[in-house]
């Protein structure tokens, strides 16, 4: 009855919610079970007890599978995604024990005796039902495991909300664990461990109805990282569980048999329950720390453990909204706070916008943004005594706007604390705590710590803040740049088509004209496509293509396919090189580059020298040349930045993406150059 007053209430507001469904379904199947339960207890014929318990464990059957894709869908965010993910798994956790109990449900009982001793019903059981109960037991870590990552993931008022929740299939399964973990030991099932399962259905049954009751328990979104699955505190207990037990089935029946057995495996399983619940218990684990730091005389808390945690949860935060979110999270599980909001100072002083929160929505936010002149009265008031103080004793009316922003679950969850983040001489934003756990009120120590924690927080947000600054401006500069290389070009390419169209009414009668014309505006055509070209190959992911390769033969074909002039004298001098794994095709681009800087900086006369030669670990390739060299200044700021080039009609990308080619390969490039005298590059690349 329990069961289906549970299913029919979440029925009526399931909705579209695929966890709300699977619950229903799930208790439905209990509901039948616990029917085939009552029926067979209430039977003294033996063939109708086995009728009943078989059909009661194709019931059972169905419960791996529905519950299965419950925890997967239990407050999940990406609920469908996971469903997805896993539906090969809850298909095989429904159809094969469901197929194992319907096709050999007569087989599934071997047979059924009367126990003198204690008057309880026995049940021994075939491969088919020890396969079914192994299958449960597997479930059920399954199962347990799903629900222990959707716990963690939870914080502050999430995990209020999801709790009972969480607590009341917990104990479902950990029972379920329990008597099918019997069932595999002995090979049967003593009919009176079926009062377990009753009693566990009636306690799990009362945990959701209380979950029922708190608002948003299914609506939840939580993002559950895999890594939890590598310190799930499910198996381990549930390993230490099954060692115990077995070792101790072992015992007993070497020294002929305990007929308290099963109660002492029962107590075990209780014991180590009700460590899990320790485990994750918020307030045990509070008042533990409170009562070591009141009677052994140390702080409350350590502060180097505090700081280390706090560097490490938001030294990986790279915006605003992923600090917000890593510092609600850190200090609602640090100082065992439910509900933790910031928000943050918007751009004209005069309203507070929403950041980040444990319990508050978007949609929520919006509704209880602060704004208008109470904002402008507590920012004044706020930066004139920037200490953590509580709103409830505070009696102005920007105090009781900052209660509003911040609305309390719990009237006896202690005050709501305003922890003020300043920064540079002003007021960021604000950080509000509420809803304590057991209610008991922030010490002296714990505002000690919040202050600490803001001053910190304000450092971390001004540097985000500064650096969004750096990189407009850095992206406004490169922008500034690319528009001015533009202009200069579109500018000669406008006038000399401006200066065509002007001669085209007077001279289109004239062939010669007319092909002189199209000749400008195919160069001109021509002029444009190289500059895309070259500006496009920015946006291009670099992707190498190695193969092994002769260094030599590729700086050969390169610099006799683009001899520089008669004026300008090229050696090469080539010594033999080990051969390299590298990708021709961008190296012979790094080469191109290199001798046509040579080319452009000798200006039609002088010297340059392509030479290779062998090294520890590689080859090394060099271009000299004897042109007018750059300034110091030019190679340590600009040299291999975009758009930085000391010729007239360059873009400045050739030595930026050569320098990323280099890399790419393992390699690098050095260069030594003196103004009016001459510049050498030397090309670093290292053997596989």
């Amino acid at each position: 009855m329990l069961c289906l007053v549970l299913a029919i209430g979440a029925g009526i507001r399931a909705q579209r919610s695929i966890a709300r469904w699977f619950f229903v379904a799930g208790l439905v199947v209990l509901a039948v079970e616990s029917l085939c339960n009552g029926l067979s207890a209430a039977s003294d014929v033996p063939g109708r007890i086995v009728w009943w318990q078989q059909w009661r464990h194709v019931a059972l059957a169905l419960l791996p599978g529905l519950w299965l894709g419950f925890s997967l869908s239990y407050s999940r965010g990406n609920a469908r995604e996971q469903l997805r993910k896993w539906r090969a798994l809850v298909a095989a956790a429904i159809l094969i024990p469901v197929g194992i109990a319907v096709g050999f449900r007569k087989t599934l009982i071997s047979e059924i005796g009367l126990v003198e001793a204690t008057n309880h019903w026995l049940l021994r059981f075939d491969a088919p039902g020890l396969a079914l109960h192994f299958m449960v037991v597997i479930g059920a870590v399954v199962v347990l495991m799903n629900l222990e990552r959707t716990f963690r993931e939870s914080v502050g008022m999430m995990r209020w909300r999801i709790k009972y929740m969480i607590l009341g299939v917990g104990v479902l399964f950990g029972i379920r664990l329990y008597t099918s973990s019997q069932a595999m030991l002995f090979g049967g099932m003593d009919l009176f461990l079926e009062h377990f399962d009753s009693g566990a259905l009636i306690v799990a049954c009362l945990l959701m109805l209380r979950a029922s009751l708190r608002s948003g328990y299914f609506d939840v979104d939580l993002y559950p990282s895999q890594a939890v699955l590598r310190s799930s505190v499910t198996i381990l207990l549930t390993g230490v569980y099954l060692v115990i037990v077995g070792a101790l089935a072992k015992i007993v029946s070497v020294f002929g048999g305990d007929a308290y057995f099963a109660l002492k495996t029962f107590l075990i399983l209780i014991s180590l329950v009700l460590l899990a619940v320790w485990l994750v218990s918020d307030r045990a684990r509070l008042l533990t720390a409170r009562l070591v730091s009141e009677h052994f005389r140390r702080p409350f808390y350590d502060y180097r453990q505090i700081w280390k945690d706090f560097t490490d949860a938001t030294a990986v935060c790279v915006n605003q909204p992923q600090l917000c979110q890593a510092v609600v999270k850190w200090v609602a599980d640090k100082l065992q706070v439910l509900s933790v909001t910031i928000w943050l100072v918007d751009d004209k002083q005069e309203g507070l916008n929403f950041a980040a929160s444990t319990f508050l929505t978007e949609a929520k936010a919006v509704e209880l943004r602060p704004r208008g002149a109470l904002v402008v009265e507590a920012l004044r008031a706020l930066r004139e005594h920037p200490e953590p103080f509580d709103t409830e004793r505070s009696a102005t009316n920007w105090a009781a706007m900052l209660r509003q922003a911040h609305p309390d679950e719990f009237h006896k969850g202690g005050g709501r604390v305003c922890v003020p983040i300043s920064g540079g001489g002003r007021v960021l934003g604000v950080l509000i705590l509420g809803d304590r756990v057991s209610g008991l009120p922030f010490s002296e120590q714990d505002l000690g710590l919040l202050k600490c924690i803001g001053s910190q927080f304000s450092a971390c947000l001004l540097n985000i803040q500064l650096s969004e600054k750096l990189l407009q401006a850095k992206e406004l500069e490169a922008f500034q740049t690319m528009s001015a290389f533009f202009v200069h070009d579109l500018k000669n390419t406008a006038s000399t088509l401006n200066l065509m169209l002007k001669n085209l009414p007077v001279h289109f009668a004239d062939p010669a004209f007319r092909e002189d014309a199209l000749r400008g505006v195919a160069k001109t055509v021509s002029h444009i496509n190289d500059v895309i070209g070259r500006l496009s190959q920015l946006r291009q992911e670099l992707k190498l293509r190695p193969s092994e390769a002769d260094l030599n033969e590729l700086v050969e074909r390169v610099v006799n396919a683009a001899p520089p002039g008669a004026a300008i004298v090229v050696t090469k001098d080539l010594q033999p090189v080990p051969r390299l794994v590298l990708d021709p095709e961008q190296i012979a681009r790094v080469v191109t580059n290199l001798v046509l800087n040579a080319t452009d900086a000798c200006n039609g006369q002088g010297q340059i020298r392509v030479a290779t030669a062998p090294v520890e670990g590689g080859a090394v390739l060099t271009v000299t040349d004897t042109g007018c060299g750059m300034t110091a200044e030019f190679l340590n700021q600009s040299l291999f930045r975009p758009f930085q080039t000391t010729k007239p009609r360059g873009l400045g990308i050739g030595m930026f993406q050569s320098k990323m080619i280099v890399q790419a390969h393992g390699g690098r490039i050095d260069v030594q150059s003196e103004l009016g005298k001459g510049t050498t590059f030397r090309v670093f690349l290292p053997r596989p």
